[in-house]
């Protein structure tokens, strides 16, 4: 089945380089998962799999990249074949029984901004959930529910966001990257704070974190404060870091 990220693994690959990625983005992404030394991963939404392949170097001991687009996936596993790491990926949206609790952490970085409506937000939570052990973490990026149509530009960090105001629970946000000679659309799903909670909550995720990313002190070395301004005021999207409940343990929430 083709995908609107079909044609996209360059330029996804490509964006890890900007100074956005480089300074901001992938550095926060480290900080909230930590320590990954010994860890069983599923990076959910693979893309390019540049992130998949970040986790392996970080040392998590297994790592699996899963995705339902086939250009994605293949680009992923021709890197791999050039640069192996032993990464494994996977192609499509249902986890292979095999795989059910196998995980320590699930990495989603940008997965639930592609569900079209709550039944595929809330499907995209469950499989999170179907493949972490009790006590398991998913971290994710959606969307940031504060989110508000033309208030910044964020073309000086290689993208455009396009909306109606206010979004709503579903609306299109249209992702334009735009950088180094890349000029790509896709679209993506605003959803609001209480929804994502919700989905959470109802697929057995608890005490869920919500953390802004932040530039580091690299990055403002080189490009000075000014730069990260608007888009620190007004970032696009927000870190989300829950566990799911063990219920062999009455204090989890499970």
């Amino acid at each position: 089945m083709s995908s609107q990220f079909d044609a996209l693994p360059g330029t996804y690959d490509d964006f890890t380089t900007t100074p956005f990625r480089r300074f901001l983005e992938t550095p926060s992404v480290l900080g909230a998962i930590g320590d990954l030394h010994g860890a069983s991963v599923l990076d959910l939404g693979c893309g390019s799999g540049a992130y998949t392949r970040l986790v392996r170097q970080q040392g998590a001991a297994r790592v699996t990249g899963m995705d339902v687009s086939p250009g994605m996936i293949t680009h992923a596993r021709a890197r791999e074949t050039v640069e192996p790491l032993g990464v494994d990926y996977l192609l499509g949206g249902d986890l292979p029984d095999a795989l059910a609790g196998a995980f320590d952490l699930v990495l989603g970085v940008y997965v639930l901004p592609y569900a079209r409506n709550r039944a595929e937000l809330g499907r995209l939570c469950a499989t999170a959930a179907r493949a972490l052990r009790p006590g398991g973490r998913f971290v994710t990026l959606p969307v940031h529910p504060g989110y508000r149509p033309g208030t910044v530009s964020y073309a000086p960090y290689g993208f455009q966001l396009t909306a109606a105001a206010p979004p709503t629970d579903g609306s299109p946000v249209l992702l334009h990257l735009r950088f180094g000679g890349h000029d790509r659309a896709v679209t993506a799903r605003y959803w609001s704070k209480s929804a994502l909670e919700k989905a959470l909550s109802d697929t057995g995720f608890v005490e869920p974190r919500w953390t802004d990313p932040r530039v580091y002190e690299p990055g403002i070395a080189a490009h000075g404060s000014a730069y990260w301004h608007d888009y620190l005021a007004h970032p696009h999207t927000v870190i989300v870091d829950c566990r799911k409940a063990d219920c062999r343990n009455p204090e989890s929430g499970g």
